[in-house]
């Protein structure tokens, strides 16, 4: 049987007030899945993505990596096998830096990145243009530009391509076409999913969005208080409608 990449067993966590945000939760995520993750505001979503990145420890539970245990391993180890693109733009780019500087930097990921030594060779920009050019925005001719010149949508893009750039076991997509208009949110969301796709990427992507949650990915999981309580792939998800996910936000 195929491992998971990651895994959480009896995951748990408790804020100050006793409150539980994640309540024993288990889930296993298999290579090449992309999982769309529904929930209401408050039922876990973030909570789920901060704990799998590490920026949010466990109160109990395990998280395991390729069958190891990483429950305790720092944040910054684990993009060394994980990237993370976030609702806002400008959280994933080097402003004052090119196009090209930070695709160049994102090179990197995981291993100690100073701005010394940026050869920006023109093999290097061919590869930057070709791949920049597949997300449909014209940020290919922007590579010589500022990031915070950009567009948001251009620079979500840049976010994107930075994540995926050494190639991560997880990427998690935390309502990353959510700040953008709808057309410049449907145009990401179809470059991601090429992507993703192509690339055979195995990632997490939480939307509100429940028509891209049925269009997306192999797989949907519906948290509500701590807990999933919906786990569908292929066929079953195919299944679903609109209407059969809007009852797990009305009740």
């Amino acid at each position: 049987m195929t491992e998971p990449v990651i895994a959480l067993n009896d995951a748990t966590v408790t804020v100050a007030n006793q409150t539980k945000i994640l309540k024993g939760l288990n889930l296993e995520i298999f290579p090449g899945d992309f999982i769309t993750v529904l929930g209401t505001n408050g039922a876990g979503k973030s909570t789920l993505f901060n704990a799998i990145s590490g920026d949010l420890e466990l109160s109990s539970g395990t998280i395991s990596y390729q069958g190891k245990n990483i429950t305790n391993l720092p944040a910054v180890k684990r993009t060394a096998f994980l990237a993370r693109v976030f609702q806002d733009p400008k959280m994933g780019t080097a402003p004052r830096m090119t196009v090209a500087e930070n695709l160049l930097l994102a090179e990197k990921r995981g291993f100690h990145r100073g701005l010394k030594n940026r050869h920006l060779t023109a093999e290097k920009l061919a590869y930057y243009r070709e791949i920049t050019a597949k997300m449909g925005n014209n940020l290919e001719d922007r590579l010589e530009t500022a990031a915070g010149s950009l567009s948001g949508g251009q620079r979500q893009a840049l976010s994107f391509l930075m994540a995926i750039q050494v190639k991560p076991e997880l990427l998690l997509l935390d309502e990353h076409t959510a700040a953008l208009d709808p057309k410049t949110s449907a145009q990401l969301m179809d470059a991601t999913n090429h992507q993703v796709v192509d690339n055979q990427l195995t990632a997490l992507m939480i939307t509100h969005n429940l028509a891209d949650a049925l269009k997306y990915g192999n797989r949907l999981i519906v948290l509500h208080a701590g807990e999933i309580v919906l786990d569908v792939k292929n066929q079953d998800k195919d299944q679903l409608t609109e209407e059969d996910l809007l009852e797990y936000f009305v009740h």
